[in-house]
């Protein structure tokens, strides 16, 4: 019979967000989003901060005046609260990703667009 490993949970921290301001949590709202091929977001901002990680595909992420990056399958960001996202933008076979958003209990996430 094969012995279990020692430690057979390996957990490694990915990304550690410290909020510029802190924010009461009532509720987080997950999300699966997925872009179609070549597919542009737009300049946006949301009503509070997002955590998230790329399922599938690949995505062209820059915050406004920082260098953009390109996010493939298993790479985290994060989108401050209020702060404009340059691109979110999906690559040639899209892109699926898991965002989550920590609201107010009395609080839907919401995105706009300047």
């Amino acid at each position: 019979m094969e012995q279990p490993a020692e430690n057979p949970v390996v957990r490694v921290d990915v990304q550690d967000v410290t909020l510029p301001v802190p924010r009461t949590v009532g509720r987080i709202v997950s999300r699966r989003i997925t872009i179609a091929p070549g597919a542009a977001s737009g300049v946006h901002i949301h009503n509070g901060p997002v955590v998230g990680s790329i399922e599938a595909g690949s995505a062209v992420y820059q915050v406004e005046g920082e260098k953009e990056r390109l996010l493939s399958p298993g790479d985290v960001f994060y989108e401050q609260e209020a702060v404009r996202i340059a691109r979110f933008d999906a690559g040639p076979d899209g892109v699926t990703f898991l965002a989550h958003f920590p609201v107010d209990a009395d609080t839907d996430p919401t995105i706009e667009f300047p």
